[in-house]
């Protein structure tokens, strides 16, 4: 079972180095988080590669390979027109938007893409004499996983250092290569006309204008995405925030050794890491900070204005997802300064209503200092 899992890893690993799925991986990378994008890999590809093995050598007697590879080329066009898309727009459309939709767009271009290409048949061919399936199976999804993992590591270095219009720009033209090579291989011959061709051409063209238009116009203008200053907001916070966290603590002289994550201060310097680091909201276990702690020395002035900090980002849009590790860091806050916390802020007037009830003098305190 181990030889069968580890010969399919090695063939869809060797197979899928510098392969166009890799490169997905890499223009996805650019767009959503790790993590999402590495549970969509797993999700298209366990299915795709699933239903190769269940359904074997018959899989192109249910469902034309020609057919699903023109479907696979026009899907990849549209993820190349969409990839444009405004940040902006993007962020008008958020709170519609399941939290899985990354995941669930990343699966279904790796489900189709990966739909009658090399790596299905190879997951074919070799659980058509397989005694473990389900070990060909495993192989081949982690060796997609890993070639994918390669390609999210190279595509985030890169986000790093390029500007953001270029990412767009790259990806998008990722996309549009990989789609119109599908087309241009699977679209039957008598269709690949000069007068189809050029009408492709205008079509893609003008979306292309049209969607480019608007980002082109605000740079320009000097204007920054909301992704851009939003990123820059967050940043900036997670600076000052933990610059004040460091001196809030008053030292190891007021409780001996430093308790780390048991401590709230400790607890609140990993989320502020974290918060630096990913930009994703961090699983911390607050039940591991100890009460007795909370009721140590604590420089209770830097502790308002950190927490007048917190609220400033948070009480235009609490659900926000990206601010799950500040809500956090009020919640740590506000047992230092009050000994108590709001568990849930649903919205800034019933979270005023309940800061109020825990501490009306420190409660004021602090509004006053965010409304002047």
């Amino acid at each position: 079972m181990i030889q069968e899992l580890i010969k399919a890893f090695i063939l869809i690993f060797i197979a899928e180095m510098g392969d166009k799925t890799q490169i997905l991986a890499m223009a996805f990378a650019t767009k959503f988080p790790v993590k999402k994008v590495l549970l969509g890999i797993f999700l298209g590809c366990f299915f795709n590669h699933g239903l190769a093995i269940l359904l074997g050598s018959y899989i192109s007697t249910l469902i034309p390979i020609n057919t699903v590879q023109i479907v696979a080329g026009f899907a990849f066009v549209g993820f190349s027109l969409w990839t444009l898309k405004s940040d902006d727009e993007e962020d008008e459309d958020e709170k519609q938007k399941s939290k899985f939709g990354p995941v669930i767009t990343v699966a279904m271009a790796f489900f189709i893409g990966e739909l009658g290409d090399k790596t299905q048949l190879t997951a074919i061919t070799l659980a058509t004499d397989a005694a473990y399936p389900l070990a060909i199976l495993c192989g081949t999804v982690l060796g997609m996983i890993v070639t994918g993992g390669i390609g999210i590591i190279i595509g985030k270095k890169l986000g790093a250092k390029i500007p953001e219009l270029t990412i767009k720009i790259v990806a998008s033209a990722v996309f549009m290569f990989f789609g119109i090579t599908k087309l241009y291989q699977t679209v039957p011959k008598e269709y690949l006309n000069l007068q189809n061709i050029l009408m492709f051409i205008v079509v893609i063209s003008i979306s292309v204008i049209i969607i480019i238009k608007p980002i082109i116009t605000k740079r320009r203008e000097g204007q920054e995405s909301v992704f851009i200053k939003k990123s820059r907001e967050l940043y900036n916070y997670y600076q000052q925030v933990g610059e004040n966290i460091h001196h809030i603590c008053l030292g190891t002289n007021k409780c001996g050794v430093c308790k780390g994550d048991s401590c709230v201060v400790g607890n609140t310097k990993s989320l502020i890491k974290y918060g630096l680091d990913e930009s994703e909201s961090m699983k911390l276990d607050v039940s591991i900070i100890k009460e007795k702690w909370l009721k140590k020395g604590y420089n209770k002035e830097l502790t308002l204005k950190s927490l007048r900090l917190t609220l400033v980002i948070i009480k235009e849009d609490p659900h926000n997802n990206q601010y799950k590790n500040i809500q956090e860091i009020r919640k740590n806050l506000e047992m230092i300064l009050l000994g108590k916390k709001v568990e849930q802020m649903n919205d800034w007037q019933g979270y005023i209503k309940s800061l109020l009830d825990i501490d009306e003098t420190i409660a004021r305190s602090v509004l006053n200092g965010i409304n002047n």
